[in-house]
């Protein structure tokens, strides 16, 4: 029987001096991770925004978008003079999220369409750069870390919200999540509990050569 030929995504990581993760890639099982009215009762939200620091006239890519959960709650808190990047890996679901917006009548949203490895934020764009309940499930961590990086602005962030436990469950463990993101030069600001896991904020610091990072072990 044939091997299963290796995905275009891990080619590209084959060829890059940036090492591919060393643990489990949980897979894409929804485009929304909780239904909406239980992560609203827990103001899973309202914490996450708080604790960003996300204020209005700010741009947010909110990476992962699916649904679009985050996407409808920050578009009101940025304001008509700031901008949502909503941006998933998935062709399908941002169409149907698009949709959504166009809907809710939503003009300070733009949807992009990004890849395992890059987001494809434009250069300079973005305040703070929003993964949650999603970085355990990205199949090029250090690629993607490192390519946003440029799509900050002076003072940008980056603010992973994920559970603590082993990425095969669809969480990602603390330590490991600071190992990662430090390894491509990013330094921890802060990791604050909530009642759907942890934020962890990740500010910019020097970017090391990339041949020279070494992929973290779980």
């Amino acid at each position: 029987m044939m091997g299963m030929l290796p995905s275009a995504s891990l080619l590209l990581a084959a060829a890059s001096p940036l090492p591919v993760p060393q643990r489990a890639i949980a897979p894409v099982v929804s485009p929304a991770w909780s239904d909406e009215a239980s992560r609203d009762r827990v103001g899973e939200a309202r914490d996450v925004i708080r604790l960003a620091g996300i204020r209005p006239g700010m741009t947010v890519a909110d990476i992962g978008a699916g649904g679009g959960y985050y996407v409808m709650r920050l578009a009101p808190v940025v304001g008509p003079r700031g901008r949502v990047l909503a941006q998933d890996i998935d062709a399908g679901t941002l169409l149907q999220l698009q949709r959504r917006v166009t809907k809710a009548k939503l003009r300070n949203v733009t949807t992009i369409l990004g890849n395992a490895g890059n987001a494809r934020l434009p250069v300079g764009s973005t305040d703070v750069a929003l993964m949650v309940h999603m970085y355990h499930e990205i199949a090029q961590p250090y690629h993607l870390l490192d390519r946003l990086r440029t799509s900050l602005r002076q003072g940008g962030r980056v603010v992973v919200v994920d559970i603590d436990r082993p990425s095969e469950q669809h969480g990602m463990p603390k330590a490991l999540l600071v190992c990662e993101v430090k390894a491509v030069g990013f330094d921890l600001v802060n990791i604050t509990d909530i009642t759907q896991g942890y934020v962890a904020v990740f500010r910019p610091g020097k970017r090391p050569a990339p041949a020279s990072v070494k992929a973290c072990r779980a």
